[in-house]
């Protein structure tokens, strides 16, 4: 059976329920109703993962096609339902993700975290700190941040553990092992925040401000960047700090884990032909992305964002770093491109036909009574929006059923729409920190069984105070100085 049966069942009896047995709301036209009742369900499969989610996006553009719910004609309702595909936002994450594939391939990421561990490793709060700096470096090019949290971070994070017989298998995770865990994890929220390209739904993120505001918000990649960069530092900063005070390791001093990483990064042995060509992919892919180009020769000459990903991409299979089997095995990527493209679908069709502004009204109204203020009422709805994630095993999912209507809510009660915009991408992924299920890499690390579930969870809800209060007050500081707003 290719399916789940309960989440299954439980996802097409929602669906159900909106379509046939809640009448349609004032305002609100059936073929928008009709099309929410498939959304719902596709996001209740999802957070039941009745199936995988590249799998519900197929059986969910086949249900938009045919029951008609954005055109009458079979041949207009099909080509909406793949009208998604060309959007360049979601080949962007699609060939980022190709092209973190050399990072892997060539052992660029490891050298990296070795190289920080050789010269900060000699304290334990030192290897926590290279562990963020490596992933600060990889974040622009790792849209993945399952691959880069979990698959490059988190095996050097384990053979560093390892080194100091810290083994949840032994009942000695408490000698670094936890302290480095929950650090390796945690600095991933906060990288992902930091750049469009660093997680996978930051573009959706992009699409959903534009649709709401009419396209007077569209956020760049240098935008995104200038924005996050300082409360993203500060916010790197004190994390492992923060960490150390609520899981303090009971070895303070690692000299070996130095001499560990030297040794590792003896073993590789030189830098290879292929890193140093991921080198130059990257600082291409920076430096187009950051508009050098229009900065130094004006407008006309800035590239597109996803022509930039392309760019890469072709480099990465001129120079042979990568080849097109690589590719074609990429899975992550064609699967991103898959259900991504099937969640802007639904989501742009929800906003096209007034659904999501009707949402948004009714929002408005509830929190308005409360007589708050856009400030008060912009914190409340970033809030209730941010810890909603504990409902939620994807933040894709999250972003897609509650972001559109909430920032538009934010927006009628008065919030300055491009910080409001800032501080509910920020939100989108400090929620990461929550659960040990709240997204790809949470089950990586959590599951390596170096802190327990009440550690996971007590840690998580504190980091996200912390993150939320920093992008708050050094955020919004930084984006006045920026002027923003």
């Amino acid at each position: 059976m290719g399916f789940k049966p309960l989440p299954a069942a439980i996802a097409i009896a929602i669906g159900l329920l909106i379509w046939f047995a809640i009448p349609v709301p004032a305002g609100v036209t059936a073929n928008a109703w009709h099309l929410l009742a498939l959304f719902v369900a596709t996001i209740a499969a999802i957070i039941g993962k009745a199936m995988p989610i590249g799998a519900l996006s197929m059986v969910a553009i086949a249900l938009v096609a045919l029951t008609g719910v954005t055109s009458d004609k079979p041949a207009n309702a099909i080509a909406d339902a793949l009208s998604s595909f060309a959007n360049p936002l979601i080949w962007l994450i699609g060939v980022s993700i190709m092209i973190s594939r050399g990072i892997i391939k060539t052992g660029l990421g490891a050298r990296i975290g070795y190289l920080f561990i050789a010269v900060w490793g000699k304290k334990t709060i030192g290897i926590a700190y290279s562990l963020a700096l490596s992933e600060l470096i990889l974040a622009p090019v790792t849209p993945s941040n399952t691959a880069r949290g979990g698959g490059i971070i988190h095996p050097i994070m384990r053979a560093i553990a390892g080194s100091y017989d810290s083994d949840p298998e032994h009942g000695t995770q408490g000698r670094i092992g936890r302290f480095l865990a929950l650090s390796n994890y945690h600095a991933n929220p906060i990288t992902s925040a930091m750049f469009i390209t660093a997680t996978a739904p930051n573009p959706l993120v992009v699409k959903l401000i534009a649709d709401v505001t009419g396209a007077k918000i569209s956020l760049t990649w240098g935008t995104w960047a200038l924005a996050m960069l300082l409360p993203g530092l500060v916010a790197l900063a004190l994390m492992p700090l923060i960490v150390y005070w609520l899981n303090p390791p009971e070895i303070k001093s690692t000299p070996n884990a130095a001499q560990f990483a030297r040794d590792r990064l003896r073993e590789m042995g030189p830098v290879t032909r292929g890193e140093l060509i991921m080198l130059g992919v990257f600082g291409v892919l920076l430096g187009l992305w950051a508009g050098i180009p229009a900065f130094v020769f004006g407008p006309g000459a800035a590239i597109d964002p996803t022509t930039t990903a392309f760019i890469g991409l072709s480099l990465c299979l001129i120079t042979g770093v990568l080849n097109w089997d690589d590719v074609i095995k990429e899975k992550s990527a064609w699967d991103t491109i898959v259900w991504f493209g099937a969640l802007v679908m639904m989501a742009t069709f929800l906003n096209k036909l007034g659904l999501i502004a009707w949402f948004a009204k009714s929002i408005e109204g509830g929190i308005g009574q409360l007589g708050l203020g856009w400030m008060g009422a912009s914190a409340l709805l970033m809030l209730a929006y941010l810890y909603a994630h504990y409902a939620f095993a994807s933040t894709t999912a999250h972003i897609t059923a509650m972001f559109a209507a909430f920032y538009g809510a934010g927006l009628a009660l008065g919030a300055p729409a491009l910080p409001f915009a800032l501080m509910m991408a920020a939100a989108s992924n400090i929620m990461m920190t929550l659960t040990h299920y709240a997204t790809g890499t949470s089950p990586v690390i959590f599951g390596s069984g170096y802190a327990t579930l009440g550690e996971w969870w007590k840690t998580g809800f504190v980091m996200s105070v912390v993150l939320i209060l920093i992008w708050l007050v050094v955020g919004g500081a930084w984006w006045k100085v920026l002027g923003y707003w």
